[in-house]
């Protein structure tokens, strides 16, 4: 029942759903920037969203479509190339453009449509390029593991690699299957953190029950990131289920192991894409322990991760703790320095906010791993965190220096 990552030709396919990929010019490379998937009539769905106050349009457009048909959709289209930010009144009628011409071909509603963009803020849609597609994407549609990948490479942007999730479990007679597909590289940050997920299960939910398990799921995984401590205007998880396999959620037993399997796809396609950050070159897992809560453990953990000196010196591998100490106390906890300890790898570095006698080429060596774990003990409580981060490399810098142009 543990969920995995996997190749093209291991992806599993939830039944309900049909997968497809075109080209609308909207990226400069020319490769594919426009993908579909249609789901079956009884689909319901539960999204959650970017908590930066500038929204993309089609997040407007989307959160207001649920609310309309109150969570049921039968289509889901995404660019990417263009992020439809900041783009006013007329991005939000572009948005609404292809989501009533996407209908029209699918014969639905245009409330049960969700759109979602990724790319560059303040262009202009080019809904014409986009709606002149609609008919291949439609007639390229197919509930197949190539339909998956081509999908899944659609949807990036500075990504290096496509990045999909899955798992399964049975329940009495019947098998669930969950399918995870992430796009995300660069301004990753809580909450959410740019994202766009997309969860596909065939179990049969209301979208209240998928609601809640989604909250959950994201609260211990994508909300638990951070690359550049930037938070997109576009971020979005989406989860749909098809009911295709019969089993309800109001089951107690299945959803329980539900809710598992989906911990365990949100995790694993949050580590794929803090593995596949922008420029980077080693992953650090923050570990927070002994905080009085949870929140201060999140907090203490965010702003570390957020630091650029500490990102900068875990670039060159650096074992400087005195610069995560400096993190912890400027967090906004009123922390006792006399109780903070670090852990570089599985050595002690600074003991009750004083240095310590440690091996630094070691540290140094467990830093220049491409992933290594660094501990802080708070010695306030029994709370604990865990984070994934990354370094900041100069490849990090060329990379956005020069994104727009």
């Amino acid at each position: 029942m543990k969920a995995r990552g996997f190749p093209a030709d291991k992806i599993c396919v939830p039944g309900g759903f049909r997968f497809s990929a075109a080209r609308a010019g909207l990226k400069a490379s020319g490769r594919p920037d426009l993908a579909l998937v249609e789901a079956c009539p009884a689909t319901t769905a539960a999204a959650l969203f970017t908590k930066n106050h500038v929204v993309a349009a089609p997040l407007v457009v989307g959160r207001a479509s649920l609310a309309a048909s109150r969570g049921r959709v039968r289509a889901l289209i995404v660019n990417s190339g263009n992020a439809n930010c900041a783009t006013g009144k007329p991005g939000i009628k572009a948005s609404q453009q292809v989501c009533r011409a996407l209908g029209d071909l699918l014969s639905v509603s245009a409330s049960q449509v969700f759109p979602s963009s990724t790319g560059i803020i303040g262009v202009p849609l080019p809904v014409d390029n986009i709606i002149s597609r609609l008919p291949a994407l439609v007639a390229a549609r197919e509930a197949t593991p190539r339909g998956i990948s081509d999908f899944a490479q659609a949807i990036m942007t500075t990504d290096t690699r496509p990045k999909l999730a899955g798992a399964e479990f049975r329940s009495e007679k019947a098998t669930v299957k969950l399918l995870g597909i992430a796009k995300g590289a660069g301004m990753i940050h809580p909450q959410l953190a740019t994202m766009l997920v997309y969860l596909f299960t065939d179990v049969a939910a209301a979208p209240a029950e998928l609601k809640t398990v989604l909250r959950d799921a994201c609260d211990e995984s994508f909300n638990c990131i951070s690359i550049d401590g930037d938070t997109s205007t576009n971020d979005t998880v989406l989860l749909l289920a098809s009911g295709r396999s019969g089993v309800p959620l109001k089951n107690f037993r299945a959803r329980e192991k539900f809710s598992t399997v989906l911990h365990q796809v949100c995790q694993s396609l949050a580590e794929q894409i803090v593995s596949d950050g922008e420029g980077v070159r080693h992953v650090i897992r923050l570990s927070i322990e002994q905080a009085r809560n949870s929140e201060e453990a999140r907090r203490v953990a965010r702003t570390v991760a957020g630091s650029l000196l500490v990102k900068t010196a875990w670039a060159g591998a650096d074992p400087n703790w005195g610069r995560i100490l400096a993190a912890v106390g400027r967090a906004g906890v009123a922390i006792n320095p006399s109780g903070i300890s670090i852990m570089i790898g599985d050595q002690l570095v600074c003991r009750s906010g004083v240095a310590c006698s440690f091996d630094e080429q070691r540290a140094h060596r467990a830093l220049a791993r491409p992933s290594s774990e660094i501990r802080i003990r708070l010695r306030r409580g029994r709370s604990s965190a865990v984070f994934l981060t990354t370094d900041l490399t100069a490849e990090y810098v060329r990379i956005n220096a020069d994104y727009s142009t």
